[in-house]
This record gives structure tokens, sequence and C-alpha cells, in this order.
């Protein structure tokens, strides 16, 4: 059995994998630096202000990389390409030819289908710079912009997220693990020593049991989330023998591992992108002169802020988006197809329209489980915060979901790279 040090040698030796490794740090650097560049024309004191009061705004600086308390040039992340993405997907339920292109193309279908998700992710990002831009005018953070200025602001703010677009896609080109989500991991991570520094400075030894809660909360989740992540239904599997001249092949039996979680991480994003785009939309709306928009807008707003209307609705999200998600990637129909093509067969289910009826069955009980979990731990930090009025746990178990998933698939994918060497 290989040791730590072992792969780690394993690791450094590997020049392919080194460098993959060395490109994925460098793009991360890149854009660590791009979200420390400010729009021009921002006044830093009053943008300060404002974030420290506002929680919606602080929830989702924090999914933007710390970009948008800066007002960088990359302050909407690759929010616009994922709320893209989740556009793209819904239609292949309605467009069979898009839904061929997606699962029965290939590779070619699968590059198309996201190209076109790069060309939606244009005018959404110059719709949210646009609100995000005259929302902060009003709020006295930018002043005295001129429409030549508000036009060069959304252009430049529209160009920043589709580099993080780029990036991301060079990351997962010729870096290592997922591109799109490991911008989201630097993001969070780079919010971690503001968050540590605030909560020395506040800390207040009465305070010691809710801050051991928090910890003994973490460790909990990340197990958790550790075990849900790795757990598998096996679906037994068997090659049909067949004689060819003198010798016969197949008559082996082997599995087909079913994730209890087979969306991964990816529910929680859509999730959060689906709750905050709206809050951006009707925050903007609500400052207008139309009285009857205005009000209606505030409600809304009020109404998504509420702390249970919020829980509720990001709950449902989660669940229904992990259902989602493992129907557009995971087709039973195309699996059966496959086992039936090569000779191969489920001990006791019939090829064919059987055995697909059966994996559908298997999947659909899994799949309730694990939006069931992570449905429960993308609520339980809110629902926890409410009690011990910790705002920090408001972003904490949303943050730990997506840091220890996407850890996780980074370390299988340098594994997967190590084994490949070694064989």
């Amino acid at each position: 059995m290989s040791t730590f040090g072992d792969k780690l040698r394993a690791i450094v030796g590997d020049r392919n994998l080194r460098n993959r490794i060395l490109i994925t740090l460098g793009l991360l650097a890149a854009f660590r630096v791009l979200a420390a560049i400010p729009v021009p024309g921002i006044n830093q004191a009053a943008l300060t202000q404002f974030f420290s009061n506002n929680q919606f705004f602080g929830l989702l600086n924090v999914f933007s990389g710390g970009g948008l308390s800066h007002f960088s040039i990359v302050m909407l992340g690759v929010g616009p390409y994922i709320t893209g993405t989740i556009i793209m997907q819904l239609l292949t339920l309605l467009s069979p030819r898009l839904k061929s292109m997606y699962q029965e193309e290939g590779e070619a279908g699968r590059m198309k289908f996201t190209q076109y998700s790069r060309m939606l992710t244009v005018p959404l990002a110059m719709v949210q710079s646009f609100g995000f831009i005259t929302l902060l005018s009003r709020e006295s953070i930018i002043t005295n912009l001129t429409p030549l200025q508000m036009a060069i602001n959304i252009a430049i703010v529209t160009g920043g997220s589709l580099l993080l677009v780029w990036i991301g896609e060079r990351i997962s080109e010729f870096g290592i693990g997922n591109g799109t989500s490991l911008i989201i991991f630097a993001g969070i991570v780079a919010s971690l020593p503001q968050a540590i520094s605030q909560t020395l400075i506040s800390f207040d030894p009465s305070q010691i049991p809710t801050y051991a809660l928090i910890l003994v909360g973490s460790l909990v989740v990340v197990y958790a989330v550790v075990f849900i992540t790795e757990a598998e239904r096996p679906i037994p599997v068997t090659y049909a023998k067949r004689v060819r001249g003198n010798k016969v092949y197949g008559g082996v039996s082997t599995y087909i591992p079913l994730r209890l979680n087979q969306a991964g991480v990816i529910p929680i994003i859509f999730a959060l992108s689906i709750l905050l785009f709206p809050q951006i939309v009707f925050k903007y709306l609500a400052t207008i002169h139309y009285a009857l928009v205005a009000n209606a807008s505030n409600w809304i707003v009020n109404a998504l802020q509420n702390q249970w209307t919020y829980d509720i609705l990001y709950f449902i999200l989660v669940f229904a988006f992990t259902y989602f998600y493992t129907a557009v990637t995971f087709d039973p129909n195309q699996l059966s197809e496959n086992l039936q093509k090569n000779g191969a067969f489920i001990p006791g289910v019939r090829p064919g329209s059987s055995t697909a009826l059966f994996i559908s069955k298997i999947l659909t009980r899994l799949t309730a489980f694990g939006a069931l979990f992570l449905g429960i731990i993308a609520v339980l930090p809110l629902i926890i915060r409410s009690v011990t009025n910790q705002t920090s746990l408001a972003i904490g178990g949303t943050a730990l979901l997506i840091v220890v998933s996407v850890i996780i698939d980074l370390l299988k994918k340098v594994e997967a790279q190590v084994t490949m060497k070694e064989y």
C-alpha cells in the first residue's frame, strides 16, 4: 500500500501532473489579481460601509471571490455563465435537438452546447452589470456617471466575467480539476482570513459554547459530505459467454457503481444562482419612480430576505436541481442500450426496457436520499444561525459543502493521474 509520501513523490516526479498543478495555481493567482482591480470611479469608503450593512450582498461577495466588495472588474464572478448553463440545461427538457446534442453527440455535441452557454453569458452579464452599477450609483458609491461612462463600466464588468469563464475553461483543459468550481472554491478560501480575523476581533469568552458548536458542526458536515460523496450503490452486471473458434469470451461479472449523490455540488451552485439573481433584479426595480412596481419589488425583496422563506426556497431549489441535474447527465435508457450492445445483462432482469426501468427505480431512490442530504446541509447552518445569532454561519454551510466537494474531486483527479502514470 502506497503511503502519502510515496504519492507526493509520484506527483512531484510526474512532469505532466506537476505542470498541470502549476498551471492551475497560476491561473487561480491571476483570478485573485483581477479581483483586486476596481472599476474606475469607486468611492471605496462608501462601498465598505454598504457591504458591512448588507448581509445579502455579503453572501454574494463570498461567491464572487471578494470581487464585489472591491467592485472589481470580475465582480460578477462566473455567475452569469452558471446562469446561462442552467438555462441551456432547462431547455434540453423542451428541445429534443438540444438534449440529443448534450447527451448523444459525444464530445463535439458538448462543445457546441458549451458554446451556446457562452453566447448566453454575454447578455446575462450585461444585464447583471447594469443592475449592479445602477443600484450602487444610487447608493452614492459611484457618482456622476455619464451614459458613456456607464457603457464603459458595463463593458469592463462584462468582459471581466467572460475573462473568468475563459480562465475556468483553461484550468479544465490544461490544469487539473473543474475550472468553474475551482474559481468559486478560490473565492471562498480567499475570504477565510478576513472572516477569521473578524471572529478573533469580536471574540467573546461567553460565546465559547457557541464557537464549540460551530466547530463540531463543521466537522460533522465535513464527515457527512465525504461519506455521502464516496457512497455508491453497486448494480451487478454479467457479460454473456461468446464462443469464437476454440476460445470462449465473456462470462465475467462486474458492477455499475451508482453514486448516492450523482449531481455532486452542482445543485448548490445552481440554487444560489437562482436565488441571488432575482434579488439583484428586484432590488434595482425597488429604486425606480413608479410606485406600483417599486412597492411590489420591495415586497418581493423583503419576502426573499425573510429567514424562513429563504430557507424553504433554498431547500426546494437544491432538492429539485439534484433531480434535474441527475436526469440531464444520467440516462438509464442509454445505459441499458450500451449494456445490451456489449452482451451484458443484470442478473434476474430482462435486457432492454426492463433494465432501463430497473436502473431508473434505483437511481430515483438514491437521488431522493442525496437530494434530501444536500438540502438539509445547505439550510442547516441558516437555521442554526437563527438560534445562535452567529451571522458567519449563513455562509458557512454552503461554503463548507462546496470546498469539501471540490477538494474531494480534485484529489480524485490527482490520484487518477498518478495511477495512470504508474500503469
